[in-house]
């Protein structure tokens, strides 16, 4: 199993135990979906011994719906306008482009050419339907994962620009 960890932070953002794609040779694209989530308290974990005689106090269980990525990855909704996620975004390609010099410096040109182009015609052109993400560790200067929805309205799919990833095999 491949781990998609942050650059810069470290954080895990996804692994390949989804649907994934690499999108532009500059992305990757990896499909979510809905799951359920159990909020059930196990009283065994905490030292109950439900009597058979005695009905129980109990706890009002419950399940939630949650995103399988951002449940299993632990990454944290984070806001951003337009003018906000560009300052982001500036500073962050820099960081990744200081990176590639650092260890693949052939790969500068086409990222620069190949982000600036994915952000303008993707993120950009439909700013308002993304959801923003960072990792656990809330680093501001890792990288920001990018949620939308497919054309269904129902599954969820994350960006994440692919030089900006550790691939690591579990």
């Amino acid at each position: 199993m491949l781990i998609f960890k942050d650059l810069i932070s470290g954080d895990e953002l996804a692994s390949d135990s989804y649907p994934y794609k690499y999108v532009d040779d500059i992305a990757i694209e990896i499909e979510g979906k809905m799951i359920t989530v159990s909020n059930a308290i196990d009283d065994r974990m905490i030292g109950g011994n439900a009597s058979a005689e005695e009905a129980g106090e109990g706890t009002d269980d419950g399940t939630e719906s949650k995103i399988n990525v951002v449940y299993s990855h632990q990454l944290v909704e984070t806001q951003f306008d337009k003018k906000s996620y560009l300052a982001y975004l500036k500073g962050y390609l820099k960081r990744i482009e200081k990176k590639l010099e650092e260890n693949n410096p052939d790969r500068i040109e086409a990222f620069k050419t190949g982000a600036q182009k994915f952000v303008k015609e993707r993120v950009l052109a439909n700013f308002s339907n993304w959801q923003f993400f960072t990792g656990e560790k809330m680093d501001p200067d890792a990288m920001v994962v990018l949620m939308d929805y497919r054309e269904d309205g129902m599954t969820p799919y994350f960006v994440l620009f692919k030089d900006g990833l550790i691939e690591e095999k579990c």
